[in-house]
């Protein structure tokens, strides 16, 4: 292989080195990541892959070792009887093992260390956006900046003799750059509680399923956070599991097992949703120069010194 041709890495891919001759950063691997709003839905849907995904219960039943289902429980019975048929047996009546999910509760607590700690309020105008999450160098606009202030420079071409009629001369230092602030409102920290409830017709399944959820997060009640949509939230499991069997009974009901997990998520919303009048993300340019010119055809003030070209510009 030729010297002048070289092969990256992943590794070099994913963390880019320092260049040996110059010292500076090599950037020219660029990711851009999009900013997704985050919404009780977004928190919901966290929860769900978080049970579905990475605990992926399964248990041993008469038709083999099967994960389990995993039911929202707000939805409708009607929804419930026409899309999940396979979950009833001819009688109607759901099959287990079976896991439920179901919101019980939004909590706003003022008194959470949050950040940012303050209210910020957006700006007086219909864009909005309080939070800076990025800002970054308009290259276009601060290029034509800097080409305004080298064309007014030149004299005939050229400049103290350097230069001929390039409209970009090197050198020129002290221009202010146009960065792009992009900014979000501002995030609203909630507490949404969560109730999993298992149900299984035996106690070996039972013991199959709460396994995994007693282990999560080791010695503390905290698992690995819960990501959907870019967006990572916070939850707990509550030690406490409770029993609602009613296998100690001698009635002739059906026997079921039945286990309660409490989940805390602490979460955040941004943007109000469909009902949002402002965008967003909302992206800001910064003023570069500010400048008065005065009308000298009104005060009569006329420039003896108009030049070669007859023009005068302040």
């Amino acid at each position: 292989m030729p010297r002048s041709q070289s092969i990256q890495t992943q590794e070099e891919i994913e963390n880019p080195k320092k260049n040996t001759w110059t010292g500076v950063k090599d950037t020219s691997i660029l990711q851009e990541i999009e900013f997704m709003p985050s919404t009780l839905e977004t928190i919901d849907y966290a929860v769900y892959d978080y049970i579905n995904d990475r605990l992926n219960l399964a248990t041993t039943s008469n038709k083999g070792f099967k994960e389990v289902p995993i039911i929202w429980a707000s939805n409708e019975r009607s929804y419930q009887l026409k899309a999940y048929k396979d979950l009833r047996d001819a009688e109607e009546t759901l099959i287990y093992p079976l896991i439920t999910l179901e919101r019980k509760g939004v909590t706003k607590d003022l008194a959470t260390r949050v950040i940012p700690y303050a209210n910020l309020y957006p700006p007086d105008d219909p864009r909005g956006g309080t939070v800076t999450i990025a800002r970054r160098i308009n290259q276009k606009k601060t290029a034509e900046f800097q080409n305004n202030v080298s064309r007014r420079k030149f004299v005939d071409g050229r400049i103290a003799g350097l230069g001929f009629g390039q409209n970009t001369f090197p050198g020129i230092v002290g221009l202010k750059p146009v960065y792009e602030t992009i900014t979000i409102p501002l995030p609203v920290w909630v507490s949404v509680q969560y109730e999993i409830s298992l149900r299984t017709d035996y106690q070996q399944q039972m013991n199959d399923l709460i396994t995994p959820l007693l282990r999560q997060g080791g010695l503390n009640s905290m698992p690995k956070r819960l990501e959907r949509d870019g967006h990572k939230f916070e939850a707990f499991v509550r030690g406490n599991f409770g029993n609602n069997s009613n296998s100690g009974g001698l009635e002739m009901n059906p026997r079921v097992f039945e286990t309660i997990i409490q989940l805390e998520v602490l979460g955040y919303l941004i943007g109000d949703g469909p009902n949002a009048d402002r965008p967003k993300v909302v992206i800001r340019e910064n003023a570069v120069d500010v400048q008065i010119p005065r009308e000298r055809v009104i005060t009569g003030d006329i420039n003896e010194y108009l030049g070669a070209r007859g023009f005068y510009r302040d």
